[in-house]
């Protein structure tokens, strides 16, 4: 078993669900906004009256949660495998957690306008 401080599910098994788990919540909304631009007439109005919604607000918060998951497990899982020196491997495992909490934050905010 990994034991890492920088692992989010601290199990393989886990890891592997959160993977799973988020690739299904993306893939919906993925088809879902197809969907929407394939039957609407898209322009600004319907576009933000879809947003205004809170349902689909919600929606929009938890795919931006599961990027940010499946997209850690998936530069955890490649780091660890590649990078083999502690340091260089945490460093870069840092950079990108920090990128992905600043993406997480901004998009909640454009979300929210906050």
């Amino acid at each position: 078993m990994v034991d890492s401080v920088t692992n989010l599910g601290r199990s393989g098994v886990f890891d592997w669900m959160i993977q799973r788990v988020t690739a299904y919540v993306l893939a919906l909304y993925a088809i879902f906004l197809f969907g929407f631009i394939l039957t609407s007439d898209v322009n600004y109005e319907t576009w933000s009256a879809l947003f205004d919604q809170t349902w689909f607000r919600i929606f929009t918060l938890l795919a931006l949660l599961s990027i940010g998951g499946h997209a850690w497990v998936g530069l955890w899982t490649v780091t660890t495998d590649y990078i083999k020196p502690t340091l260089p491997r945490f460093l870069v495992q840092a950079f990108c957690g920090l990128v992905m909490f600043v993406y997480l934050v901004w998009g909640i905010q454009i979300l929210w306008g906050l």
